[in-house]
């Protein structure tokens, strides 16, 4: 029977030794041999775990952001909450997860290409939106089942929200002003209030605001 804290550890090792080496490397320049040898394990026990080095990055961002993300779609699911609510919450799994990738590659983006942090906010963002594009799809369609909101097409709304967010929150994809962005974002309220039928206002306390760097 397989040691399952082992392997877990072996896992981890993986993934620490890419973060790691990402501080000073860009991701092109990092080849798998030198992800086992900063792991300190062979490289064939890499091929175990991950069929290539993209795989490894696509499990280092999801355990990056897994703790917001986990939380935002565990709260979607009480149902006993209002649907705007629980749309707040997962607007606001995003604005943390964005907040967090900014400062993981805002410490190591003097040594990282254009490039590379480019590759890097695409990964990020594919992450998001897959991830929270199901909840945020069952939340508009039981809003929409109990009359609260109206609208033909909740997974491309909830898919066009996700994005819109993403992209402005994290603020590099597109820069803009703290000015520009607050007014992109008030839009988009703005539009999900008059696509959903609900009274103006309604979804005001979602508060989103850009990631500002210390």
């Amino acid at each position: 029977m397989p040691d399952t804290k082992k392997n877990e550890k072996k896992y981890d090792l993986i993934l620490d030794a890419l973060q790691q080496l990402l501080e000073d490397r860009n991701i092109q320049n990092i080849s798998v041999s030198e992800i086992a040898q900063k792991a300190g394990i062979g490289k064939g026990s890499i091929y175990y775990y991950f069929p290539s080095k993209e795989a490894i990055l696509d499990a280092l961002i999801e355990r990056s952001y897994e703790q917001p993300l986990s939380t935002a779609k565990n709260l979607a699911a009480q149902t006993e909450i209002s649907p705007f609510t629980r749309m707040a919450m997962l607007f606001q799994a995003c604005q943390n997860s964005s907040t967090a990738f900014v400062k993981q590659n805002g410490s190591s983006s003097g040594n990282a290409s254009a490039q590379d942090l480019a590759f890097l906010h695409q990964k990020y963002l594919t992450h998001v939106v897959s991830e929270l594009k199901p909840a945020l799809t069952e939340i508009i369609k039981q809003g929409i089942e109990n009359g609260d909101i109206h609208f033909d097409y909740p997974a491309a709304l909830a898919e066009i929200a996700l994005i819109v967010i993403a992209v402005k929150l994290d603020n590099s994809l597109l820069p803009s002003t703290s000015a520009e962005t607050g007014d992109t974002l008030q839009g988009l309220i703005s539009l999900l209030e008059k696509g959903t039928g609900v009274a103006p206002g309604t979804l005001s306390y979602l508060s989103l605001t850009p990631y500002k760097p210390n």
